[in-house]
């Protein structure tokens, strides 16, 4: 069965309503003001994808961008373990910013020191 959208036009109130296949409808009120003119809206949906699903559309080439920049690569990681459901740890958040120091070359800086401070 169905779930319609409607929206009231007389007080603007949005609200759906489970259709059955019944011989008789009753006329559609809405259950803010009771008004009888109502339209029915467009709903959104959701399309239910599998994990390997997720997966190949994680690894398409155009949305990976370049797998030579650190923040890049950090940015995807992330998302993946969003879309995956996977909350990272602290150690693996602390592994992803240490990698992109590196690739910033801000690791050495900090590593170091720099004797132009002395």
């Amino acid at each position: 069965m169905p779930i319609y959208e409607y929206r009231c036009n007389a007080c603007r109130k949005r609200f759906s309503v489970l259709v059955g296949v019944i011989a008789e409808d009753d006329p559609l009120q809405c259950p803010r003001c009771g008004g009888t003119e109502v339209t029915r809206l467009i709903s959104r949906f959701a399309r239910l994808r599998n994990e390997d699903d997720l997966i190949d559309d994680m690894l398409d080439p155009d949305k990976i961008g370049d797998p030579e920049d650190p923040k890049t690569m950090r940015r995807w990681v992330k998302e993946m373990g969003k879309e995956l459901g996977e909350d990272f740890s602290d150690e693996f958040e602390e592994i992803l910013a240490e990698e992109e120091r590196k690739g910033t070359g801000k690791a050495e800086d900090e590593e170091g020191g720099s004797d132009d401070q002395l």
